[in-house]
Parts: structure tokens; sequence; C-alpha cells
């Protein structure tokens, strides 16, 4: 069965590499949105399996776009995995006490990254 995710990231060249990578290693469906705004908005319409999710992003952060997610009935159960550079002990707690299903670390390796969201999702690869 085809997995279907969205990455909200505003980076395009890191939107553009999760995409491929997961695409051409996975077989999944990935779409893009380049802010929380667009992304809640494509999580609204899109039925999606997961949610991979940039921390830092301007106007409306990674933490932000999360809480209107989990505001939203049809967008409420959709897991999301964050992808970060920062990432100290302190805040995967705090990530986990947000609901967040776990964290893909910048950088990431492209060829691993499918597995490791597998992963973190309890996904058979």
């Amino acid at each position: 069965m085809i997995k279907h995710l969205l990455v909200i990231d505003d980076e395009p060249l890191l939107q553009v590499v999760v995409q491929a990578a997961l695409e051409d290693i996975a077989g999944w469906d990935v779409g893009v949105a380049g802010s929380g705004e667009e992304g809640v908005a494509i999580a609204l319409t899109t039925p999606l399996d997961a949610i991979l999710l940039d921390v830092s992003m301007p106007d409306m952060d990674g933490i932000e776009t999360f809480q209107q997610l989990q505001q939203q009935p049809q967008t409420r159960e959709i897991p999301v995995v964050f992808l970060t550079a920062k990432v100290q002990p302190a805040d995967k707690v705090r990530f986990a006490e947000l609901g967040i299903r776990g964290v893909v670390t910048k950088p990431f390796d492209p060829m691993t990254l499918a597995d490791e969201v597998a992963r973190i999702l309890g996904w058979a690869r």
C-alpha cells in the first residue's frame, strides 16, 4: 500500500531532497508545502498517512503548525515527525509531550530517510 506524506519546510532544496528520497527509495507519494499555513491547508483537503514538519520556519513555526493541525478533527490523527537541526534532550521530551511521533535530525542521510521515517511511525519497510 502506497503511503501519502506531506513535507512542510520553507527550504525548497530540502523539500526536493526529502521528496525525492521518499518517492524514489520507498515508493511513497510525497507532497510539499513551503509554509505552515500552506501545509495546514493541504492537510485539511488531502488524505495523509503522515506529515514531516520543519520546526524552524518563519511566520508560523513547526510547533504552531502542529498545534493548528491538532485543533482540526480532519488532521488531529495524522502522525507528525519533526525535521530539525536543533535537538537537545529537553527538546525531545517537549516534542513527545506535545504528541510528536518522532524527530529526524538535520542533516540526515537521504538514502536512509525512508527507513528512519518508517521506524518512527512503525511502518514495515
